[in-house]
C-alpha cells in the first residue's frame, strides 16, 4: 500500500484528487494538508511514501517545502504537481530532492502513473516538463531564463514581491528581518539586471513565472 500525503492551498484540488484515489486500489490517502508550513509539521509526527506536493502556496512554497520535507523524511518521495511547468520550477525541485515533477494539466490516470513511479524509486517528468528541460540542456542560450541564477530563497521572495507582499509581510512570513529581505530584493534587481518591484513583476510574468 502506498500511503500518499495531499499538500495543496486550494481545498477543491485535494477533494478530487482524494475521491479518485479511494478507488485505486493500492493507494491510501495517509493526510491532507494546506500549506508547505503545515506538511512540514506533518512529517514530524507521521510518514507518507509519497509526497503530492504544490509547488505556489502562501507562505511556504513547494521548493522550500520539499527541502525541508525531506530532512525530516528523507525516504519520502516528492512528487510536485503544479500548474508552473516553466523553468526554474522544475529544475530547482528537482535539485532539492524531489522524485517527480507533473503538470496540473496531466490526467487522473497519469498522475497514479507518476505516484507508482516515484514510489518505485524511479523519477518521473510529464512529457512537455521533460521537454523544456531537455531543450534548455541542448540550447542553453536560446532558452536562458534569467530566474535559473536565483538561489532557493531568492526565488521565494520573488514569488512574494509579485503577489504584492510588502518586505514586513515578507519578514514575517518567512521569519527574516525587514533588513534581511531587503538584502535579498537588492540582490535579486542586481541578478536580473532591473531596478524596482514592477520590473520584476513584469519580468516573472515575460518569463511565466507567475500568471498574468
Amino acid at each position: 500500500m502506498i500511503n500518499v500525503l495531499l499538500v495543496d492551498d486550494h481545498e477543491l484540488v485535494r477533494t478530487a484528487i482524494r475521491r479518485y484515489l479511494e478507488d485505486v486500489k493500492n493507494i491510501k490517502v495517509a493526510g491532507e494538508v494546506a500549506s508547505g508550513e503545515d506538511a512540514v509539521a506533518w512529517a514530524r509526527k507521521n510518514e507518507a511514501d509519497v509526497v503530492l506536493m504544490d509547488m505556489i502556496m502562501p507562505g511556504m512554497n513547494g521548493l522550500e517545502a520539499t527541502s525541508k520535507f525531506l530532512r525530516i523524511r528523507p525516504d519520502a518521495r516528492i512528487l510536485v504537481l503544479s500548474a508552473q511547468t516553466e523553468d526554474p520550477f522544475p529544475t530547482k525541485v528537482m535539485q532539492a530532492g524531489a522524485f517527480g515533477y507533473l503538470s496540473k494539466n496531466a490526467s487522473l490516470e497519469e498522475m497514479v502513473v507518476a505516484i507508482n513511479t516515484v514510489y518505485k524509486g524511479r523519477k518521473y517528468l510529464s512529457q512537455e516538463i521533460a521537454q523544456q528541460m531537455a531543450l534548455s540542456t541542448v540550447s542553453p542560450v536560446d532558452n536562458e531564463n534569467p530566474f535559473n541564477n536565483l538561489s532557493e530563497r531568492e526565488l521565494q521572495i520573488t514569488l512574494l514581491i509579485t503577489k504584492g507582499s510588502k518586505v514586513n509581510e515578507i519578514a514575517q512570513q518567512l521569519s527574516l528581518s525587514p533588513k534581511t529581505v531587503n538584502s535579498y530584493r537588492y540582490r535579486i534587481f542586481d541578478k536580473l539586471a532591473i531596478s524596482g518591484d514592477v520590473e520584476l513583476t513584469r519580468m516573472a510574468i515575460r518569463y511565466k513565472l507567475v500568471d498574468e
